[in-house]
This record gives structure tokens, C-alpha cells and sequence, in this order.
């Protein structure tokens, strides 16, 4: 059991810093996140999900390094091309893969020395995995990274249920609906609503006053 702390002990205690990403819109919805614990993009398929999470990715890519596991779409055309619409490049340091059992991505991803942020797209395909491994395991394993959740939506709220226990822990967490994104942080300077992109939304929702990443 953790021990209690004294006030000294809690407000002189080392979150660490504040994530550097290079797009300034992100930063802005951020505030002063942290790159620990999770967050979580969900919505609605086919409106935005994973174009964001890449925008992410390469944002966040310059100065801390990211993974992604591409697990429902893996690493085919339709993900390139995805990458492509993102200003993804072949020097963008970024690591790919597919499909990875969820005991074997915590036994790879607890070792100090591997990438710190971790980008799982998505909860759908780990559903039946996180009966056996518990989220809080998961991220107590991982403690010292920042798991970024992807997640489809079902009557206006993450999906599946593991979705929604990821949402309630979620320090940052996007809701993606026809390329807009509204943002909650709990972090001080952050939320806010953007475009992923600004002639598509438009179509979706009419004239938007909103900046684009």
C-alpha cells in the first residue's frame, strides 16, 4: 500500500513535464499534459479517429518517442495512405506495428528503455484480452509511459466497456465526430474544440469559426 503524503510531500512531488508537441493547436487543447497514464480518442467510424491519432503521433514524435500499434487496420495500403494525408514522411520518427497480444505489448513496453508513448488502435480488437489482463494492471505495469487508447463510440459514449473505464482515467481524452474534436484535460490550460480538417468538417457541419491542426 502507497503511503499517505503530507501536503509538502504531494505539491513538491515530480509529475514530470509538460508534453512538447510541435503542432500548435495540439499544444494548445493540451495545456500542461504529462506524458504518464492515458488518454483516449473515441467516436464514431469513419469520422476522424485515426487521422487524429497520427496527427498526434507525428506532433508528439520530435521530442519524446512514440509507438504505434495498428491493430484493426494493420499496416496495409489504407494505413499508409492515412499516414500520407497526415504529413507522415519516411523520416518521421515513428515505430509501426500490427497486432500485438496484450501480455506481450506490457512485457515489451515495461522495459525501461522502450518507447514512451504508446498509441493502441484500438480497444475492439484487446475487448476479449482485457478480461483476462485488468486495465489498471496494464497501466500500473506501465506507469512511467503514456497509453494513448483508441475507441469506437456506441450511443454517444466509448465503447467497449473496458472504453468507458479509459475514458474515467483518462488525464486527456478527444471526441472525434465528422472531422471535429472536442477536448477535455484535466490538465491546467487545456480543452477545447478543432478541425482535423477544415473543408471536410465544413461539409459535416456547416462553417465552422474553429482552428485546424
Amino acid at each position: 500500500m502507497a503511503r499517505a503524503l503530507t501536503s509538502r510531500n504531494l505539491l513538491e512531488k515530480k509529475t514530470g513535464q509538460p508534453v512538447k508537441v510541435s503542432n500548435a493547436v495540439l499544444s494548445k487543447v493540451l495545456g500542461a499534459a504529462v506524458a504518464k497514464k492515458c488518454w483516449l480518442i473515441y467516436g464514431i467510424e469513419k469520422n476522424g479517429k485515426t487521422a487524429l491519432a497520427l496527427e498526434i503521433a507525428k506532433a508528439l514524435a520530435p521530442n519524446i518517442t512514440v509507438d504505434y500499434i495498428s491493430a484493426e487496420e494493420g499496416t496495409e495500403a489504407s494505413f499508409q495512405q492515412a499516414c500520407l494525408r497526415a504529413g507522415i514522411n519516411k523520416a518521421t520518427k515513428i515505430k509501426w506495428s500490427e497486432y500485438l497480444p496484450l501480455a506481450d505489448l506490457v512485457e515489451k513496453y515495461k522495459k525501461p528503455k522502450s518507447s514512451k508513448v504508446i498509441i493502441i488502435d484500438n480497444c475492439t480488437i484487446y475487448s476479449d484480452e482485457f478480461k483476462d489482463l485488468k486495465l489498471l494492471d496494464l497501466l500500473d505495469a506501465l506507469k512511467n509511459k503514456l497509453v494513448i487508447f483508441l475507441a469506437h463510440e456506441e450511443r454517444k459514449e466509448p465503447f467497449p466497456a473496458v472504453a468507458r473505464m479509459i475514458k474515467k482515467l483518462s488525464t486527456v481524452y478527444f471526441h472525434v465526430q465528422g472531422l471535429k474534436v472536442d477536448t477535455v484535460s484535466r490538465f491546467e490550460g487545456g480543452g477545447g474544440s478543432f478541425l482535423i480538417n477544415k473543408e471536410k468538417a465544413e461539409l459535416y457541419w456547416g462553417e465552422e469559426d474553429l482552428e485546424t491542426i
